[in-house]
């Protein structure tokens, strides 16, 4: 199993920016994402269920985020909107079958892609 994440970069606060992530070799029931800044441990953004009319956020990517999934292309994406210096991070996706009340966490992912560094000038 692979995750293969793309679309981090350079922007202005205020700005957006899409992350993707594509699958290879097995559908999970969740894909999420996660970020870790510098001197900080990872902590969870937000996560899509498999049907993908489930979304769950972080208090403080809410209303800003926005998670999708392609099920026929075995992708997540991020939408990153009105971009903050505190969204600075290298930003993770995930893929694991948790139950709802495990999806939060980052040891219930099986599968992690390698990492796309988002960085938000002020």
């Amino acid at each position: 199993v692979q995750l293969q994440a793309s679309g981090g970069g350079l922007v202005q606060e205020g700005g957006s920016l899409r992350l993707a992530c594509a699958a290879s070799g097995r559908t999970f029931g969740n894909m999420g994402w996660f970020r870790q800044a510098p001197g900080k441990e990872r902590e969870f953004v937000a996560v899509v269920r498999r049907s993908g009319s489930s979304t769950y956020y972080s208090e403080s990517v809410k209303g800003r985020f926005t998670i999708s999934r392609d099920n026929a292309k075995n992708t997540v994406y991020l939408q990153m909107n009105n971009l903050k210096p505190e969204d600075t991070a290298v930003y993770y996706c995930a893929g694991g079958d948790a139950i709802l009340s495990a999806i939060r966490e980052a040891s219930m992912y099986r599968a992690w892609g390698q990492g796309t560094l988002v960085t938000v000038s002020s």
